[in-house]
């Protein structure tokens, strides 16, 4: 397809538009994903998530600075709240990402959520392979911070970055989440406010008191060591930090290569998005086989206690 093909020639212009085509969807989209593919698989995908205020978008734009005075590119997919009334990004993100603009290092897009869960958007999947298959060498992904649902990012990041902030009652509220869960950097932003310090050491009794899990084994006799998360204080507004962040990030990398952990990720992140995808198209087909008024049908009857939902799903299916 042309657009791919002047995309991975480093056309900016085209890769936008490549953009705009997976994220509509369709059959030229897929083509164009289907060529692309076999080039996927090199990037770094990190995922930055947290809760509203802590500060990701300011953090993103340090991390994404900071990988460039390292000479590696970067792509950011920032995912945010779809508009009301237009339904697309509102593109807070990009506006707080002004500095970045004009690095041909660094390429920025930001996506509607469009009533997705998880925090992020539909097509963040297929737009983090677009820039990974392009050559960005690390690709960061910005989630809306929308709480529970932001466990979401750990399905398509190899190493997701926690974000906190003193202040904001959230310290609890990570471990409710299951943001502590997922989390292989921690970070408490904001860590010139008062009670940055007393977060970090609620953060670390939640990580003491946390069930240990026993050292996974490799399967050929050998047994891994588990990664501990480490706990890190930044000022994203100065920078202040952000360079430790960038190496902890390198080190959990080097930690799923060295474990072989991280072949383990994508066969985990293929299987979810093959069996997502099986669920949405067999949905799609059944729908359509069955047709809308059968299923209004189903509905009526169902509201109307003359069936449950459970008799309804097999009859439907034929079973």
């Amino acid at each position: 397809m042309e657009l791919a093909t002047q995309a991975l020639g480093g056309n900016r212009y085209a890769l936008a538009r490549l953009i705009s085509l997976v994220e509509d969807d369709g059959a030229e989209a897929r083509a164009a994903l289907t060529a692309l593919y076999p080039r996927t698989g090199q990037a770094h995908i990190v995922g930055v998530t947290g809760a509203p205020g802590t500060g990701k978008s300011t953090l993103v734009n340090q991390l994404a600075q900071s990988l460039r005075e390292r000479d590696q590119t970067v792509g950011i997919v920032a995912v945010d709240p779809s508009s009301p009334f237009t339904g697309g990004a509102m593109l807070g993100d990009r506006v707080r990402m002004r500095d970045l603009a004009g690095d041909p290092g660094v390429f920025i897009r930001s996506m509607a959520t469009r009533g997705n869960l998880g925090g992020l958007a539909r097509a963040t999947r297929d737009v983090v392979k677009v820039l990974d298959a392009v050559g960005f060498a690390v690709v960061l992904v910005e989630t809306v911070g929308a709480g529970q649902s932001e466990v979401e990012i750990a399905r398509t990041a190899h190493t997701t970055v926690v974000v906190e902030a003193p202040g904001l009652g959230d310290e609890m509220q990570a471990l409710k989440a299951g943001l502590m869960e997922i989390a292989d950097v921690l970070v408490v932003n904001k860590a010139d406010r008062p009670g940055a310090a007393n977060t970090a050491r609620a953060l670390e009794m939640v990580l003491d008191r946390s069930a240990p899990r026993p050292n996974l084994s490799s399967g050929d006799g050998e047994t891994r060591q588990l990664w501990e998360p480490p706990i890190l204080q930044t000022v994203a507004l100065d920078g202040s930090g952000v360079p430790q962040v960038l190496d902890a990030v390198a080190a959990h990398r080097e930690h799923l290569r060295a474990s072989g952990l991280w072949s383990e990720l994508e066969r985990e992140r293929v299987r979810e998005e093959l069996l997502s995808l099986l669920q949405q198209e067999l949905l799609r087909r059944t729908v359509a086989r069955v047709g809308e008024e059968q299923v209004q049908a189903w509905t009526a009857q169902i509201a109307a206690r003359q069936v449950d939902v459970y008799t309804a799903v097999h009859e439907i299916l034929g079973e």
